[in-house]
């Protein structure tokens, strides 16, 4: 239940034209803070719940927790949500051996683009897009427990 995972700022949409996936999320918090997260998510019509805990020094690791859920259940518990729900838009890029999930931000966040990968190790090597650009694993403001908390762009 460890997640390895890079994260980088976006330079271009041009993966949209590359992108085998498209679905709308909707996130909130029931918890935010950063020792351990609780995050209530609809994906398209898939509703899950996930645990976070903190991440290592370099923030590429760290433990992950999630079980889907009824819909309705979702719904309920976004209700509940600490405020400011995360609305985007992910585009599942296939690249090499991987596949890169492209975040477009909407509301509050909008104009935020964000690019994760998972790896089955720290050093895992995969190949890297022209529109892929800075790395911003481990930087908090990136976060999406953040994000909901201190909007993109409201620095």
């Amino acid at each position: 239940m460890q997640e390895i995972e890079r994260k980088f700022l976006v330079t271009s949409t041009d993966f949209i034209e590359q992108a085998f996936q498209k679905v709308f999320i909707a996130q909130g918090y029931l918890n935010s803070c950063p020792e351990r997260n609780v995050r209530v998510r609809i994906k398209g019509e898939k509703g899950f719940i996930t645990v976070k805990g903190m991440g290592d020094a370099s923030g590429v690791k760290r433990f992950e927790w999630e079980k889907e859920i009824a819909l309705f259940e979702a719904q309920r518990l976004l209700e509940l949500c600490e405020k400011n729900i995360i609305k985007k838009t992910r585009y599942d890029v296939k690249c090499g051996n991987h596949i890169i999930e492209v975040d477009i931000f909407e509301g509050e966040n909008s104009g935020l683009i964000v690019a994760e990968i998972e790896l089955e190790n720290e050093n895992d090597l995969f190949e890297k897009p022209i529109w892929l650009g800075k790395e911003v694993t481990g930087v908090t403001k990136y976060y999406n427990s953040y994000l909901s908390k201190n909007p993109f762009g409201e620095e």
